[in-house]
């Protein structure tokens, strides 16, 4: 397992080959594994194969082509919905419908799509993230029909890559971790931080085709900008509240 983490990669083109229904079962078996708040489970993993379905995610998800070629797509939702009601018909009094039991709930489902994605790389799958998921939420939640209390929260497309990219940088061990506690960053640790990035090819491709200065224009000016942060942000709260989490504040 430890080797499967450090060989991770992004994979965005698959093979037809359908998934084995036991290997997805064990994929998804050792997503339940995963560490959860009070033993709750407060998520919902949706498993769509179906062609026309995937062709609606597709377009949800901003139309990245993997949604279609995967031949398995999963949705992970943060969920209390399941737990409401088994407290409702067990004579408790569930006191869920606020952000904090989102927040618990997301990070839930999060721990298990990180186990799901080490499982399917274990067992020579491929998987992306979609960080699409929370843009396009409002759309997810209607074509999956998710009810009240659910709300999807990250997306795994996973099958047989057919493509074998090299593997990302990340940045050095001291640009993530403090020890004892938060040491804030200098201009000289930043500089040392990302200098290995911002010397990368890769980097200089992507300022001559972007006609950029620096690496960190092109994320604040071309991919995550302030006025799409805005947007979505308003958007995916406004999901969050639609779907009951902020009734009992």
């Amino acid at each position: 397992m430890i080797q499967t983490i450090f060989n991770h990669r992004s994979i965005r083109k698959y093979k037809t080959d359908p998934v084995p229904e036991n290997v997805l079962e064990q994929v998804l078996t050792a997503g339940t594994r995963a560490s959860t708040t009070g033993n709750m489970q407060v998520y919902s993993i949706v498993v769509t194969k179906d062609q026309a379905l995937k062709k609606q995610l597709w377009e949800a998800h901003f139309k990245q082509d993997m949604v279609l070629q995967a031949p398995v797509v999963l949705t992970f939702c943060a969920d209390f919905n399941r737990f409401t009601k088994w407290c409702e018909w067990r004579r408790a009094h569930p006191g869920y419908r606020n952000f904090l039991s989102f927040f618990t709930a997301a990070i839930d489902a999060l721990l298990a799509a990180q186990n799901v994605a080490l499982a399917a790389e274990d067992h020579g799958l491929g998987i992306c993230y979609l960080g699409t998921t929370t843009y396009m939420a409002e759309k997810i939640v209607d074509i999956l029909k998710l009810p009240e209390l659910v709300v999807p929260v990250t997306t795994l497309v996973t099958g047989y890559p057919d493509e074998s990219p090299g593997l990302t940088d990340r940045l050095p061990l001291e640009g993530v971790v403090h020890q004892d506690r938060y040491h804030d960053y200098t201009r000289k640790d930043i500089d040392r931080i990302y200098a290995e990035k911002e010397a990368l090819e890769e980097t200089r491709e992507l300022l001559k085709i972007n006609n950029k200065e620096t690496l960190a224009q092109i994320f604040t000016d071309n991919r995550y900008t302030k006025k799409d942060n805005v947007f979505f942000s308003k958007a995916f709260l406004k999901v969050i509240e639609k779907q009951g989490f902020r009734k009992d504040e």
